[in-house]
């Protein structure tokens, strides 16, 4: 795909036109309509031909937001599904922040549950003056007129919501519009609605960030540290000039790395490979990954910090010491990298004021700020062209934007007056840091003489996402960073004289939320200790958890037993299995959403065959049904494939994997059956791109010990004994 030029803006063309009608709301929340308002952040367009755009907020990265807030919008409008468009909104802090972040991102599965009201408010309030200027050009009132599929209606009176747009924008929406009724939804919680990007994916239009190509345009690829910290001290270009395609090669200014310019990525790329570089190693991590390991279980030992509320180490170590039997576990789990089908890349070129960023941006807020910094300019004069990623599970969400700081400081590099396109390889994408941590746990659980739970005691070593990043005053309190503990120190259980201790391990090693993050490893250790306990007391697993989770007058814990109960009899958990085979259970709470998993394997002459996955979740209204379910099951591969045979490790602080072969993706014969059922829910939404995939791998664990009695606590699963067909 070509981009000659970028997009106009469409609040240009709209104030050049005059031709549409704009919807949202001003900086101070108000609803607000017009052709063309700098104090308006527009969520609905509609022009003059009847069409409707939807301004999407959020961006897309194969979670499903272009269909999702459509959907909002197109159901309080009555919209024509088919013919309803849709653009990313402009980088904009001021107008277009997701609300439970305060600056504009999409991440941590909130684009519904932040945009929910916002989005239905809009279509209602730009369905309420369209409605109100054809009652006034028809002479009707508007309780009269009826819509459907853009189409308005009034007795002999029929035109579609393009030929009032004039008259619209010079109307004042209503401060509070009436919603639809959800027993008159059409478009919210339909099954089979299609996906908006669907067409576009498929039949190659659609375009991505790695499609971008603009005149004159160069391609750059970066030769950095191989470890960590690591500080470039020179280079010598050796027989990259005599690479066809070479343009050039600069070390840049922070002294992270050499960026090598050619005029296709495959020069650039075999100009690198004949580059030789020397390093300053002496601020690098340069520790190998057993050292790592061992370094974090020591830490298990004396926590630095308590992070469950109300209870301490002494009191759960009391009710450990009067227990009648103790079940104890320890658990390790390596680095992972986040691997999206679509490696990291970004294209920069000058504008007339400044400079435009061509990106599958996730976090704006932060990009602008940071390419005008590198390059001089106010962050006003930094423009972001949206446009799709091919995935990113966190990874393109980073704090330091590290591939937007690259781009920028390889533009700045070259001189400012060509297009550059920085490009990651499968190699650097694997190799290049922003990991989930490192992470080891040790829980120990009393029972009585009952087999009832009397006190858990459990710790954590982990290195911090959160300290030293903008977002460590939101997320560390009292030292605790609370993506380390989360779903674990506020686990919903009933579980007396539960602590929870943390450790921080440090390293020059950048990490970053990964697909769940802290759940993603909490979820895994208490859900197989829980097991675990359930096999010492003789208790049933869902019936030790049901027992639990049984406040009725606790919301969180009824909602949670609701998904139990629910994949428990999805699932048959009752009924018997022949030898050899097992079933496992997890549940579990993140980013609102209440999720239930059962994991269905086979034991095939001593290796694992995973038959079946089950799951139940609660995410409240379930406004795309379809999506819901992609999304589960693409958390549950996620969770899956991972845990069985992934890690990123380390040699002397080099690290060991290069490429997918060394980091193999789920494959389709990996899994058989994957049933999703969804809790029906008036609830408000919540999220549905990470909650699949915390209790996949423990509920998978869960299962390879029901059939094979082997307890996995150190991932991956087949650097431990297990193997899979």
């Amino acid at each position: 795909m070509t981009i000659e030029t970028s997009r106009r803006g469409f609040l240009t063309g709209v104030a050049a036109t005059g031709a549409a009608l704009l919807v949202g709301f001003t900086p101070k929340g108000v609803l607000a309509a017009g052709p063309a308002n700098a104090q308006l952040n527009p969520f609905v367009k509609v022009a003059a031909d009847g069409t409707l755009t939807v301004i999407l907020k959020h961006f897309e990265m194969g979670q499903g937001t272009t269909t999702g807030l459509t959907t909002l919008i197109a159901e309080e409008m009555d919209a024509d599904w088919a013919t309803v468009q849709i653009e990313f909104a402009p980088a904009n802090d001021a107008l277009y922040a997701n609300l439970l972040f305060g600056s504009q991102g999409t991440g941590g599965s909130t684009a519904m549950a932040n945009s929910f009201m916002q989005y239905r408010q809009a279509g209602a309030a730009a369905r309420a003056v369209l409605v109100q200027a054809a009652a006034q050009a028809w002479g009707v009132a508007p309780a009269d007129i009826t819509v459907d599929k853009g189409i308005l209606r009034a007795g002999d009176h029929s035109a579609h919501y393009g030929t009032f747009v004039d008259a619209a924008a010079d109307l004042t929406p209503p401060a509070e519009p009436v919603l639809k009724d959800p027993a008159a939804f059409k478009l919210i919680g339909n099954a089979t609605l299609p996906r908006k990007d669907s067409v576009g994916k498929t039949d190659g239009t659609a375009i991505f960030a790695m499609d971008v190509r603009l005149p004159d345009m160069v391609y750059a690829v970066l030769l950095r540290s191989p470890k960590f910290g690591g500080k470039l001290t020179g280079f010598t270009l050796g027989e990259a000039a005599g690479v066809q395609g070479f343009v050039d090669a600069k070390a840049l200014d922070n002294g992270a790395g050499v960026a090598v310019y050619g005029t296709t990525t495959w020069a650039a790329i075999q100009a690198r490979d004949a580059i030789t570089a020397e390093w300053d190693f002496s601020a690098s991590e340069t520790r190998s990954t057993p050292q790592i390991e061992a370094g974090h279980i020591a830490l298990l030992d004396a926590p630095q910090y308590e992070a469950a509320a109300g209870v301490t180490r002494a009191d759960s170590g009391a009710a450990l010491e009067a227990a009648a039997q103790v079940v104890e576990a320890e658990f390790l789990f390596p680095n992972l990298a986040h691997a999206p089908m679509e490696p990291l890349n970004c294209t920069i070129a000058a504008t007339e004021t400044g400079v435009r960023v061509y990106d599958g941006c996730q976090f704006p807020a932060l990009t602008k700020p940071t390419v005008a910094g590198i390059l001089g300019l106010d962050p006003e004069q930094v423009e972001i062209e949206t446009v799709y990623a091919g995935g990113s599970f966190g990874r393109r969400a980073n704090t330091v934007t590290d591939y937007n700081r690259e781009a920028a400081f390889a533009y700045a590099a070259l001189g400012g007056t060509r297009p550059v396109k920085l490009v990651w390889t499968r190699e650097d994408d694997l190799a290049g840091g922003f990991f989930r941590p490192v992470a080891a746990h040790r829980a120990r659980i009393g029972l009585d003489g009952d087999g009832n739970i009397t006190g858990w005691d459990h710790r954590i070593a982990a290195q911090s996402i959160m300290k030293g990043t903008p977002f460590e005053a939101f997320t560390v309190h009292d030292g605790v960073d609370h993506t380390s503990t989360e779903g674990l120190a506020d686990n919903l259980y009933a579980i007396p004289a539960m602590s929870v201790g943390l450790s921080d391990w440090t390293s020059p090693m950048p990490v970053l939320w990964w697909r769940s993050v802290g759940h993603s490893h909490t979820a895994y250790a208490k859900e197989v200790a829980l097991d675990m306990a359930a096999k010492a007391a003789g208790r049933d697993p869902v019936a030790l958890r049901r027992e639990l989770l049984a406040d009725d007058s606790n919301t969180d814990q009824r909602r949670l037993r609701g998904v139990l109960e629910l994949v428990a009899e999805k699932s048959g958990w009752d009924t018997p299995l022949p030898a050899g085979r097992g079933r496992g259970v997890a549940v579990h709470k993140s980013f609102g959403s209440y999720v239930a998993q059962v994991v269905e394997v086979s034991d095939i002459d001593g290796a694992i065959r995973i038959d079946r996955v089950v799951c139940a979740v609660d995410c409240g209204v379930a406004v795309n049904p379809d999506v819901i379910k992609a999304q589960m099951e693409g958390g549950i591969g996620f969770g899956i494939g991972h845990v069985m045979r992934d890690k990123i490790t380390m040699t002397e602080g080099v690290v060991d994997q290069a490429n997918f072969p060394d980091f193999e993706p789920l494959r389709m014969p990996d899994i058989g059956v994957i049933e999703v059922h969804i809790v029906p829910s008036t609830e408000a939404p919540t999220g549905v791109g990470e909650p699949g995939t915390p209790p996949a791998g423990p509920a998978l664990a869960n299962a390879i010990a029901a059939a094979t009695g082997k307890r996995i606590t150190k991932l991956p699963m087949t650097d431990h004994g297990i193997e899979f067909v």
